[in-house]
């Protein structure tokens, strides 16, 4: 039975230009019930702006008003690969593996789609989820991880040169297995949502680092759902140069006693560029454990955006060991960053924690590094270097290097 497009609309309240064609898209697949029930959750909501409250510092709706269907080019990936890696390609349609596999990683490509659980909690997710259709009628692909992996394993998130882009995968971490983790969103659509899925059994092991770099003419939205069972490890490091407007969501749940989640992230953004990065993290069994540190720098124009909240539930989040930091430099007047850090504790026996802090650069820093003959753009740029690399550190060993050597180049670039 067709779609009915006229009853779509119904869904949304006055919907706009771009979600009449994210509704004339839904019509154009095959009918599905869960990727309906997705497609609803997206609906109540529509594109979220600021009117929802996660999302009025990150007005979705606003910016596809302001888009004027220049397609955002495709950046080529700032991070080198080691010949040893495995590398993958997603597309809005595919995912190109290698031609042969290397042992512990296996691939599934299935014609079921996914359920998404709390898709009202996350619109741009369920849009992903709704939205997403492999070819040869694939509706979901899994790589699996069924042992230590000696080397790191590349996705690389690409573009097709369409308006509008969609992707969803799923990585299952079998127990006792590790995985590290690269992944470079490049661009090349005007609007885009991802979903990466990530399930770690016992005491898997991952470390998941992320590069992204758009232009002005790219929304990008990129959400993670993350499990821990028992004794998993978890390390995320994020490097965001921002876009037009851009979003990386992680959600966390810990469902096993003794796991541990690392969540880092440094976003940099000049003249007409927007980051936002929003964290929620459930501790859903005793004894977890959550750091996470979050570092930013914002030029004139440019709008950072920091959003965590810490969730530890009566009873079974007893003995939760969770710290959060948030660390902006505005470094011109115009400059804009907005943060909401928050903790909703119902357990009596947990150490918590949270700080916020903003501010410009140290003017006496900056005496002492010009006295010495440094130019005033290299030392701001030196000093804000220094101030972001802490939150790089638990990137992958096999990209480190390359985040801060763009980081770096940046800043020079933002500097002047």
């Amino acid at each position: 039975m067709a779609i009915n497009i006229p009853e779509l609309r119904q869904k949304f309240s006055n919907p706009g230009i771009a979600e009449l064609d994210l509704i004339a898209r839904y019509a154009s697949l095959p009918e599905d019930e869960r990727r309906g029930r997705m497609f609803d959750a997206f609906a109540e909501t529509g594109l979220p702006g600021r009117r929802v409250e996660g999302w009025r510092w990150t007005d979705v709706e606003a910016a596809a008003a302001r888009l004027d269907g220049t397609v955002a080019p495709v950046v080529v990936p700032a991070l080198s690969q080691p010949h040893d890696a495995t590398v993958f390609a997603l597309s809005p349609t595919e995912l190109e593996t290698p031609e042969q596999l290397p042992d512990g990683i296996l691939v599934h490509r299935r014609d079921v789609v996914p359920a998404l659980a709390e898709a009202e909690n996350i619109p741009m997710a369920a849009l992903a989820g709704s939205l997403c259709q492999y070819k040869d009628n694939a509706a979901s692909i899994v790589i699996e991880i069924t042992a230590p992996l000696s080397a790191p394993v590349y996705v690389n998130w690409v573009g097709q040169s369409a308006d509008t882009n969609f992707s969803r995968l799923a990585i299952v971490v079998r127990s006792g297995a590790s995985l590290d983790l690269v992944e470079s969103y490049c661009g090349g659509a005007s609007l885009s949502s991802t979903l990466v899925e990530l399930k770690l059994e016992d005491n898997a092991d991952v470390r998941r680092s992320l590069f992204h770099a758009g232009d002005a003419h790219e929304i990008m939205t990129a959400t993670a759902l993350v499990e821990l069972a028992a004794n998993a490890r978890f390390v995320q490091t994020i490097l965001s140069l921002g876009s037009l407007l851009s979003r990386f969501e992680t959600r966390i749940g810990h469902t096993g006693t003794g796991s541990n989640a690392t969540l880092n992230a440094a976003y940099l953004c000049g003249a007409d560029r927007h980051c936002d990065i929003t964290t929620f993290v459930r501790h859903g069994a005793p004894s977890c454990v959550t750091r996470q540190m979050t570092k930013g720098a914002v030029l004139a124009g440019g709008r950072g955006v920091f959003q965590g909240k810490f969730l530890v539930p009566r009873t079974i989040g007893q003995f939760t060991d969770a710290d959060m930091q948030h660390q902006a430099l505005l470094l011109e007047k115009g400059a804009e960053v907005f943060a909401k850090p928050e903790l909703e504790i119902y357990a009596d026996d947990v150490e918590c924690a949270h700080g916020n802090t903003s501010g410009a650069l140290d003017d006496e820093q900056l005496f002492y590094m010009r006295q010495r003959g440094i130019p005033l753009s290299r030392a701001r740029a030196l000093l804000t270097e220094a101030f972001v690399s802490e939150a790089l550190a638990s990137a992958s060993p096999a990209v480190r290097d390359a985040l801060h050597d763009t980081a770096r180049e940046f800043l020079s670039e933002m500097h002047g």
